[in-house]
């Protein structure tokens, strides 16, 4: 059998705005949204076998296996890749699920680009991305696997280098149901477009706050503690709510003030995935567009 290929990074991410501009014809919503990831992952673990069978040997609690976003990516790469190979996968889960930091959508970014390095089926970054976009409008970005201007679902993006300060996480105790946000009758859908520049000004807005404050009583106190401290925002559509400190040590004084019925960590912004560092590790130096 052959041997394990271990802790494929899958990085958090955080939404650092999030505007509804539009309803296209087919239900969906087009975004305005910036996406930068955290220096926190989940991990994976690949061992390639020869049945052509992908197995799932991580129990995670109301994911099923037919279900989870690793493992349908692997079955279309294999499809997309014409790849005979299967595969074992464990999961170290890290990240909060629900939470808004995108962990199943990295998970299966991940899952494309190591089998992709690992099963050799050469597929380029683009190839990857829009097998990703089938799997869910997040995947895109971590496969490209740096921060980005985000548009259209999310699958519209360009690259953009941001400042890396030291975010403090709270998570609060709640799912948020993105489809039931995205459905609620009082969400802001015709916001106004920005460009970057405003964006960078200070224009930070996330058009879900309002409706999850509202269904959410825990977001909406965990946002207003944290506003004490620092500007405080909301991740997609939640539940985890975000703000930024100078350093690590500034970020460290306000979570040991958290009170003692919450959850929350502390990360540093990053504008480049570690999962890119893992492929140039890996001999993957030619990856497009890095």
């Amino acid at each position: 059998m052959r041997a394990w290929s271990s802790r494929w990074p899958a990085p958090a991410k955080l939404n650092l705005m999030l505007r509804v501009v539009g309803r296209r014809a087919d239900g969906y919503h087009e975004l305005q949204t910036v996406f930068q990831f955290l220096q926190i992952s989940d991990f994976l673990d690949f061992r390639p076998s020869e049945d052509g069978q992908v197995r799932r040997l991580t129990d995670l609690p109301g994911v099923p296996e037919s279900e989870d976003l690793v493992v349908r990516a692997a079955r279309l790469l294999q499809e997309a890749g014409k790849v005979s190979a299967g595969v074992d996968i464990r999961i170290d889960k890290q990240l909060p699920m629900g939470g808004g930091l995108g962990g199943g959508s990295s998970d299966a970014a991940t899952a494309l680009v190591a089998l992709n390095a690992l099963w050799g089926c050469g597929l380029q970054a683009g190839e990857l991305a829009a097998l990703g976009l089938k799997l869910g409008a997040d995947v895109p970005v971590f496969v490209h696997g740096h921060a980005a201007w985000a548009e259209g679902v999310g699958e519209r993006f360009e690259a953009i280098d941001l400042p890396e300060p030291w975010f403090l996480v709270l998570v609060p105790p709640c799912h948020v149901s993105t489809a039931e946000v995205f459905q609620d009758p009082e969400l802001t859908r015709d916001s106004s477009r920005i460009t970057i520049r405003a964006f960078v000004a200070g224009d930070s807005r996330n058009d879900c706050l309002p409706v999850v404050r509202k269904r959410y009583p825990e977001v909406a106190q965990a946002i207003d503690w944290l506003s004490e401290f620092s500007d405080a925002r909301l991740t997609g559509t939640g539940a985890c709510v975000f703000a930024g400190f100078e350093s690590q040590e500034a970020a460290r004084q306000v979570l040991e003030q958290l009170p003692g019925q919450w959850r929350g960590f502390i990360a540093r912004g990053m504008n480049r995935s570690p999962l890119l560092e893992r492929l140039v590790a890996e001999g993957a130096q030619g990856w497009p567009g890095h």
